[in-house]
């Protein structure tokens, strides 16, 4: 892996933090190896294969998979998190690792991320954060033409599945590639889900805040 020692400092600075601030719910460095530093990186060939450009990790919590990618990938990065005291906190350890530059921190909703930066996003990620429907509707008007939306899932239903695809024509997005693969505590399962921006949706976006989790298509 390369930047191997970035990883590593950004990680024992966020399980130093987590002591004092609810940033992760996983404490020991030995869990937090695979389930955030080798999860993080699942998704990074489909990151790399993204477009070049602005990439954005939607509900970033503690800064993954986010921080971990921008690093491996060097895209400008902006992390993306409604809870301000994470953010700061985030914010502060990416200046003192002198990353502060190429990765900045929003902390806001996605809806107010999408008026600010309509359409300027390459790539986003967003790891166990809402329904794939639900992911698609906030990404849509954040993703440039052809902008890929990597959506980190463990257990898919299918009547999830099934209503995110009969939504792509409304909203522009189109599937793009699908990969499972098991982490190596060989018991976490993990679905690496991709679609691709390809017209505009078909509907005014985005709605409100919050009816994309309340009221969803």
């Amino acid at each position: 892996m390369q930047n191997k020692s970035l990883v590593d400092v950004y990680l024992d600075s966020v399980l130093e933090a987590n002591k004092t601030t609810n940033l992760t719910r996983i404490s020991s460095l030995e869990e937090a190896r695979i389930l955030h530093v080798e999860d993080s990186l699942a998704g990074l060939p489909e990151l790399q294969q993204a477009p070049k450009g602005l990439y954005g990790d939607l509900g970033t919590g503690g800064g993954f998979p986010g921080v971990l990618l921008a690093i491996e990938t060097g895209r400008k990065t902006i992390l993306v998190d409604s809870v301000q005291k994470k953010m700061a906190i985030i914010e502060k350890i990416l200046k003192e690792m002198n990353l502060d530059g190429s990765i900045t921190t929003y902390a806001g909703r996605i809806e107010d991320l999408s008026v600010d930066y309509p359409g300027q996003f390459a790539v986003l990620t967003a790891r166990a954060l809402a329904k794939l429907s639900v992911l698609m509707e906030l990404s849509s008007p954040l993703l440039k033409k052809n902008g890929r939306l990597i959506c980190y899932k463990a257990n898919v239903q299918s009547e999830e599945w099934e209503h995110a695809l009969s939504l792509q024509d409304k909203l522009g997005m189109k599937l793009f590639s699908d990969r499972s693969l098991l982490l190596s505590d060989q018991e976490t399962q993990r679905r690496i889900i991709c679609f691709e921006k390809v017209s505009r949706a078909k509907i005014s976006l985005p709605r409100r805040m919050g009816l994309a989790q309340k009221k969803p298509l």
